[in-house]
Order: C-alpha cells, then structure tokens, then sequence
C-alpha cells in the first residue's frame, strides 16, 4: 500500500456533530440576549476552534474582546453537557474504519475541538477501533491550520507524512495536510462542498467513506 496511516478529522468527517454544536452556541446567543442562527449556517462557522466559532456566530457589533470570552466560555460549560446528544457518527464510517483495521492501516485523530473533549468523544463513540494518538486543540500548541500537531503524530505513529492520507471536511484540514506534507483528501458528506475542498488543495475528495480504502 502506498499509505500506511489515515489522520482523521473529527467533526464533520467521523462525526456529525453540528446539531450539537449548533444548538449549544445557540443557546449561548440566547443567554445573552442576542440573535440565534439556523443549524445549517454553523458549517461555515466551526472548524477552527471555539473562539473563531464565537466570533462567527456572534453579531459585528458584539465581537469585542470581552463578549468573545464570555460566549467562550458559556459554550465550553454548554457544549461539555450536550455533546453527545444529537452527535452521530456517518454512514459509511463504519465499514471505512473496519477496512483500514483489517488491513492494518493506523488510525489517529486530529481535531480543533479541545482536547479533552475530543479524547471523550472518540473513546465514547468511536471506542471499538483503534485511534492512536488522539489528539485537540491544546493550551500552548497551535491549532491547525498550523501542522505542528499534524507532524508530532506523525512521529508518534512512525510514519513519515508522505505516507499519511489526512481525510477532513474543511479548507482548514486541506492546508494542515498540505503543510505537513501529508496527502489532502476532503470528506465530501461533511460540513463543506467538493468544490471548496478541491479549490483548498484536496489531492481527492471522497463521496463515501469506505472509498477511501480504494486510495491506500
């Protein structure tokens, strides 16, 4: 096989997490007085950690410095509640996942959700295959797009990034496996379309899941 490990995204590529995401921040907004936004514009908004998030959802004129910390951390306290209420994992990602284990093929997980989130959520949902490292965003360690944590797994699993498929959903996961010198393959049922992926940098974008095994 030409690749010997995937890097995965998490949302929006093993994991439909949007409804939760979504409802969270909406209900942040609520708190604060402020106007809500459908489920469907949060695919625009996530994918570059909490505080883009926040910034994203709340109005231009509520952007400053303490408002953004405030709808920060209400979501931090929200979303730790909900996050597995409405949180599926895609069709498809079954069969991929089984795939890749039966050919031996590595599994790690790379994600701007924080850290100990991300940990839960895999071991939580995804806990009958094997993801190592898992690893999100982390105080002190740039998120991606930077490739830092792309390369430190990498090393940990002992495969040089020219042999790493990177499968995410956003132009940010695009960037981070081209950055890291891994293969960019866009996950064409998550939060973004083909076309955005491509013209981000996807080496090849996958419809379905399993058809990602007909690229190792």
């Amino acid at each position: 096989m030409r690749f010997a490990a995937v890097l995965f995204d998490l949302d929006g590529t093993l994991l439909d997490t949007l409804a939760d995401i979504g409802g969270s921040m909406n209900s942040v907004l609520e708190d604060l007085g402020l106007p809500i936004h459908p489920l469907d514009c949060y695919r625009r908004f996530v994918g570059d950690g909490v505080v883009m998030l926040a910034r994203r959802a709340l109005p231009t004129d509520r952007r400053d410095e303490d408002t953004v910390a405030e709808a920060v951390a209400r979501m931090r306290a929200i979303y730790g509640t909900r996050s597995r209420q409405r949180t599926t994992i895609y069709d498809g990602i079954t069969e991929l996942l089984d795939g890749l284990e039966a050919r031996g093929v590595a599994k790690a997980v790379l994600s701007n959700k924080p850290h100990e989130l991300t940990v839960s959520l895999v071991a939580e949902m995804l806990g009958r295959w094997s993801f190592a490292p898992v690893v999100g965003e982390r105080e002190g360690v740039a998120r991606k797009p930077d490739p830092h944590s792309a390369r430190e797994i990498a090393g940990a699993l002992g495969v040089v990034p020219e042999r790493i498929l990177y499968l995410g959903d956003t132009p940010t996961d695009m960037q981070t496996a081209k950055a890291a010198g891994m293969a960019p393959v866009g996950a064409g049922w998550g939060f973004r379309d083909g076309d955005e992926l491509r013209q981000a940098g996807a080496w090849q974008v996958v419809s379905r899941p399993p058809a990602l095994l007909d690229l190792l």
